[in-house]
């Protein structure tokens, strides 16, 4: 829905908001978006009795985009230059990205042993991988009917191995995870996921650029209204939107 808003400041959000009927905006009891701080403070202002839950996917996200920085960076300070095909952990940059529950145990041994034997480049991967599968397995406690005190667990083991590990990247993943503590627990409760919207928008992404800078903003909607409802098309009309 916000796609099809211009603008992406709180103040844009909450104006659409505003537009909408009182009755639907009361009747919201979740609200699952991406790690944008800006869409967390419009809908604690807008819809004050709505819980925000923030998706798994966009942490997850987070956690694989620190993992390959932490990469980066290593090969750079330690080998002086940027990685190459021939780097062992360029080899393994896939796997590192998978959970553990995907790589069989020879694919993990593999990868695991060869990094190992690398020294401090191996060790400081196999280091932010562990945190990248603590958050992981965090997650992986939604829709579970996991208690608080797994729940908590899992939290302080994570945050605890982050804290430990000295490696600048994987303490902000911890830091940006305690940012979203609330939204995540919530995430946690309810498996609430934002899956379909993120499908949608990405279909309105895509039919903006293959319109090849359509200046007129309400063909651009009826357009997108169009290929997003398939029910309803061929009775869409400009004055509806």
């Amino acid at each position: 829905m916000l796609g099809q808003v211009e603008g992406r400041t709180v103040a844009d959000v909450l104006a659409w908001l505003a537009a909408t009927r009182l009755t639907w905006r009361k009747s919201i009891e979740y609200v699952a978006i991406d790690m944008s701080a800006t869409y967390r403070s419009a809908v604690r202002t807008g819809l004050p009795q709505a819980t925000v839950v923030v998706d798994h996917l966009h942490v997850v996200q987070l956690a694989n985009k620190m993992l390959s920085m932490v990469r980066r960076r290593t090969t750079a300070e330690m080998r002086g230059r940027r990685e190459r095909a021939s780097d062992p952990e360029w080899k393994a940059r896939r796997r590192l990205l998978r959970n553990r529950e995907d790589l069989t145990d020879e694919q993990f041994a593999t990868m695991w042993n060869t990094l190992l034997g690398e020294g401090t480049i191996g060790q400081t991967l196999l280091t932010a991988w562990i945190a990248k599968e603590n958050l992981h397995n965090l997650l992986a406690l939604a829709r579970t009917g996991a208690d608080r005190h797994q729940v908590g667990y899992a939290r302080w083991w994570f945050l605890t191995w982050c804290a430990d590990s000295d490696i600048p990247e994987v303490r902000q993943l911890a830091v940006t995870e305690d940012r979203w503590r609330a939204e995540i627990a919530a995430f946690i409760d309810t498996g609430h996921s934002n899956a379909k919207s993120e499908g949608i928008n990405r279909v309105i992404k895509l039919v903006a650029r293959n319109a090849f800078g359509l200046r007129n903003a309400d063909n651009q909607r009826l357009r997108t209204r169009c290929v997003t409802t398939r029910r309803a098309r061929g009775h869409l009309r400009t004055a509806q939107l």
